[in-house]
């Protein structure tokens, strides 16, 4: 069973075999990070694509997360300050975390525990900050952060 798809306002990538929902306020800087831990994670020979930028469609299909790309905007991202650019995409993937980029001062030092981004479906991702700062991998700091259990590779 599919419920209805609801528009929200984020950055969805596909990184190796995990997906992952860029959320925070315009401006937060999650297409750059989004597009940034793409590159990463391709330079580290993993999959890495786009499912879609500013806007995914957000459904949830037999208890599993799904964003999707609207059609009007599949392929397109926007950098900001250079305008939309081209980017390969993907139409649709199982959303598995939440990420808010978090910039410095990083204020509270530690985030709360078993932080969760709530869907308007009444679902929830698990969330994690990912600090943005000059110089960090942020994929590779996303790999730290995220559980044990997080799989970039496959099986």
């Amino acid at each position: 069973m599919t419920s209805p798809a609801v528009n929200v306002h984020a950055t969805a990538v596909v990184l190796g075999t995990q997906g992952f929902l860029f959320v925070g306020p315009s401006g937060a800087g999650k297409t750059m990070l989004a597009l940034s831990c793409m590159a990463a994670a391709r330079n580290s020979g993993l999959f890495a694509a786009l499912v879609s930028d500013d806007q995914v469609l957000i459904s949830v299909c037999n208890g599993r997360i799904i964003g999707r790309r609207p059609a009007s905007i599949a392929g397109l991202a926007e950098v900001r300050g250079a305008g939309i650019v081209a980017v390969e995409t993907i139409p649709a993937a199982v959303i598995d975390f939440a990420i808010l980029p978090v910039k410095p001062p990083f204020e509270p030092r530690l985030p709360p525990e078993n932080e969760r981004f709530s869907l308007p479906s009444g679902d929830f991702l698990p969330l994690y900050r990912l600090p943005l700062a000059e110089g960090l991998n942020s994929f590779e700091i996303l790999r730290l952060i995220l559980p044990q259990n997080a799989n970039f590779q496959g099986h």
